[in-house]
């Protein structure tokens, strides 16, 4: 029996190109088992494809080389194109928005966070947004962050609590925008994540 495995269709690229193009697609998707962080439309912070709520009081820990920026196309819910770099990095040249962009590309901003304590301790979350509020929170644990370093470079990690303010909008009503509550900073060593006692049920936001 031949070993060789024959695909259809011709022009195949070179076996050479295909390294370039996995890693590529590896650092353009981010890291695998990374969930998405988000605060819904009625001031919850929730993650996963089940919106799951995050408990409150939960601490989290902000990674500092995590900081991104570039370009996000929303369809109708969905992401039909994205870019983003670490802000070490210029913002990424953007082209014709895909088909179907309803505010074309969105400038967006975000950073990954772990999960210290409590029900979700130990999981990795992607943080990202575009509305003001959202960078506004983004920006204000940057800047601190930046003034930490000046002072003791030691300690650059800052762990939070997610918390949550709101103003009134007046055409689309409360408005709700996430904060980041300092609680302490630490070395990039960290503390180990406390795990919460077996059998707590998880909330799912509705």
């Amino acid at each position: 029996m031949s070993n060789i495995v024959a695909f259809a269709g011709a022009n195949l690229p070179t076996v050479q190109s295909l390294s370039t193009a996995l890693r590529k697609m590896e650092a353009t998707s981010g890291p695998s088992g990374v969930v998405i962080l988000k605060m819904d439309k009625t001031g919850h912070w929730v993650f996963g494809a089940d919106q799951t709520e995050v408990e409150d009081g939960s601490q989290w820990a902000v990674n500092p080389f995590s900081f991104v920026h570039g370009f996000i196309a929303w369809g109708d819910g969905e992401v039909l194109g994205e870019k983003m770099v670490a802000v070490s990095q210029p913002l990424p040249e953007t082209d014709e928005a895909p088909p179907g962009a309803k505010r074309g590309w969105e400038q967006q901003i975000g950073m990954s966070l772990k999960c210290l304590t409590g029900d979700d301790a130990g999981m990795e979350a992607r943080f990202t947004t575009t509305s003001v509020g959202g960078k506004r929170g983004v920006q204000t644990i940057a800047a601190a962050l930046a003034e930490q370093v000046d002072v003791d470079q030691t300690k650059p990690v800052p762990v939070v609590r997610l918390k949550k303010d709101h103003y009134q909008h007046k055409s689309y009503g409360k408005i709700y925008t996430p904060i980041f509550e300092i609680v302490e900073w630490v070395s990039m060593e960290g503390e180990e994540p406390e795990k919460a006692a077996p059998g707590r049920r998880r909330r799912i936001a509705a």
